[in-house]
């Protein structure tokens, strides 16, 4: 008897309750962890949804009851403040600026990142190595850094308080994380599936577009994903480029109201709560295409 049966046998044979014994490693109770690690996890959960908490029902209070009791729960509930909000053309003209920028910044990354992406993946060429260390790079030079320079720059192209200013600069600095997600994605598609399109008169361009790109939707929807919600999150850039109020975004209109409306602490809880909820929304919804994309990244 070789090894290997003997071994399949003893897997398969049955364990003291009857069951074999792989199918008993399967049903047995996963193990709890230690007390330690869960009280870490609770802190920091907590951490990082109380002032979100804290925001959203502060809008469903008076001012006067955040002054006399700042932790407790509204009571009674006011949704005037929110309704107001909602009723205002300040808050959906802002909202229309920044969906605007949101989905033309993740437009521009998805499709150039995903066509630089498939060149350095699939092709041998002289300095592919540089242009791949290029973007890497790219990772350690935050948009804050280069403010300065940047400025200058959409200044002279005369993008100055134009939402232009703001969607291309967002797209430069969006490749290089969607190269480096990405590349895996397109390194791992096998050659013979390539070579098997061109004997069928396929064209790099068809095979792209018939093959590369379907097979890459995991990792292209975690890059648009973290690029919308970059995107709609960016305060710095729009408040150096964007002059007047028709053209803000809402992260700078959320400023913008906090310096006009000081004195009413709950209209300005409500507003800010509207203006977050988008992000928060999208990301809860697609936040295991994130990790499942990220981890696609990663065995590639």
């Amino acid at each position: 008897m070789s090894a290997t049966t003997a071994r399949s046998r003893f897997s398969s044979a049955p364990g003291p309750n009857g069951r074999s014994g792989r199918r008993a490693g399967r049903d047995a109770p996963q193990k709890w962890g230690s007390p330690f690690a869960y009280v870490v996890a609770l802190l920091f959960i907590g951490a990082c949804i109380a002032p979100v908490i804290y925001i959203v029902l502060g809008g469903f209070r008076t001012n006067s009851q955040i002054t006399t009791s700042p932790a407790a729960l509204p009571r009674p509930w006011i949704t005037a403040n929110y309704v107001n909000v909602l009723k205002s053309t300040r808050f959906w003209g802002e909202f229309a600026n920044s969906v605007l920028v949101a989905l033309a910044s993740t437009v521009g990354i998805v499709v150039l990142g995903l066509m630089v992406s498939f060149v350095i993946a699939r092709y041998d060429f002289k300095l592919k190595g540089a242009m791949y260390s290029l973007f890497a790079a790219g990772l350690m030079f935050p948009m804050v850094i280069a403010i300065t320079p940047l400025y200058i720059v959409i200044k002279d192209l005369g993008l100055i308080d134009n939402l232009l200013g703001v969607i291309v600069p967002q797209i430069a600095f969006g490749l290089p994380t969607t190269v480096i997600i990405l590349v895996p994605f397109l390194r791992a598609i096998p050659h013979e599936i390539e070579e098997a399109a061109a004997i069928d008169g396929t064209s790099r361009l068809g095979f792209f577009v018939r093959m590369v790109i379907p097979l890459s939707v995991p990792g292209v929807v975690t890059v648009a994903i973290l690029a919308f919600i970059g995107s709609w999150n960016n305060y710095v850039l729009p408040l150096y480029v964007l002059n007047s109020q028709a053209n803000f975004t809402l992260p700078l209109g959320v400023q913008a109201f906090s310096s006009q409306y000081s004195t009413d602490t709950a209209k300005v809880l409500a507003f800010t709560s509207l203006a977050m909820l988008p992000a928060l929304v999208f990301f809860s919804i697609f936040e295991k295409r994130i990790v499942g994309g990220l981890t696609g990244a990663v065995k590639g």
